[in-house]
């Protein structure tokens, strides 16, 4: 939860449908390709498809149990561990840095909490919602589609190497972004806003700390070298990957300061379209390396 300033409330309030949008986006294609890449796994006899239901299926219910997000941000959460597993299925997933994501940014939300109720600016106790999730998560999903595709037709500027890279950069952005802002609320002092410099209530859309931005850095660069490991990665794709999630989460501050804060957007899309300049970002840098 951030702080909004009282004169752009009831525009936040009617901006819910971009939430919506994000869903519509990210869900249904998501959730289709899964399903096809499922069957596709089950004609075949591959056990990865059991695989991916099984840890879906306990991933899911695991955050619920946790109160990390609500029912409809948890079964969120596990279509998009499947997605994840059958993209990048066996020892060698993008589920190990997933799983790292989601220990660091649990641990960041419940660090210091009584002082960020005290602010009331502490996230809401039920945990996150659907679009929450998917605002963070559907874009790491959605770089991994074009993988088979890639991998099966050799695309010449998008190579599969290059889809796990924009894959990995969405969740190191999602991590230091939740860091820097959880950890930035406790560790460091009255924030300035990123525009003007001039100092701002802590959970101020746009809002940058020290603490908080170093942080999300580290944040960022732990998820960049557990995923660099996990997917085989040479170590300058892992280091675009976690270059480009810090990238992603500069244009979270950007936004945050300039649209959400001007009640243009809400968080739900601010978070969505900064994952997915974190992926385009580690897109443009892949064909340099």
């Amino acid at each position: 939860m951030t702080y909004v300033p009282p004169t752009v409330r009831r525009s936040v309030r009617s901006l819910r449908w971009q939430s919506q949008a994000v869903l519509l986006v990210l869900l249904p294609c998501t959730g289709v390709w899964a399903i096809l890449a499922a069957g596709q796994a089950w004609q075949a006899g591959d056990p990865a498809v059991w695989q991916a239901a099984a840890i879906s299926a306990t991933f899911t219910a695991l955050v619920f149990a946790l109160r990390a997000a609500t029912p409809g941000g948890a079964l969120t959460g596990g279509l998009i561990t499947a997605a994840l597993y059958l993209e990048t299925p066996g020892w060698h997933t993008a589920l190990w840095p997933l799983f790292a994501l989601f220990v660091l940014t649990f641990a960041a939300t419940r660090f210091g909490r009584s002082r960020k109720e005290a602010l009331g600016i502490a996230e809401e106790k039920r945990g996150r919602r659907a679009s929450q999730v998917a605002a963070n998560l559907g874009f790491a999903a959605m770089a991994g589609i074009p993988l088979a595709g890639a991998l099966g037709f050799g695309s010449a500027w998008l190579s599969g190497r290059a889809a796990l890279v924009a894959m990995l950069a969405v969740l190191a952005e999602a991590t230091a972004d939740t860091l820097s802002s959880e950890l930035g609320q406790v560790l460091g002092g009255e924030p300035r806003l990123l525009t003007t410099l001039r100092r701002v209530p802590a959970g101020t859309d746009g809002g940058i700390s020290l603490a908080g931005t170093l942080a999300g850095c580290l944040g960022a660069a732990i998820i960049a070298a557990i995923g660099a490991r996990a997917l085989v990665l040479h170590a300058r794709e892992g280091l675009i990957a976690g270059g480009a999630g810090i990238f992603g989460l500069l244009m979270d501050s950007v936004l945050g300061a300039v649209v959400e804060r001007s009640g243009w957007v809400n968080n739900d899309a601010v978070n969505a379209l900064s994952t997915l300049c974190a992926a385009l970002a580690a897109l443009w840098a892949c064909q340099w390396r």
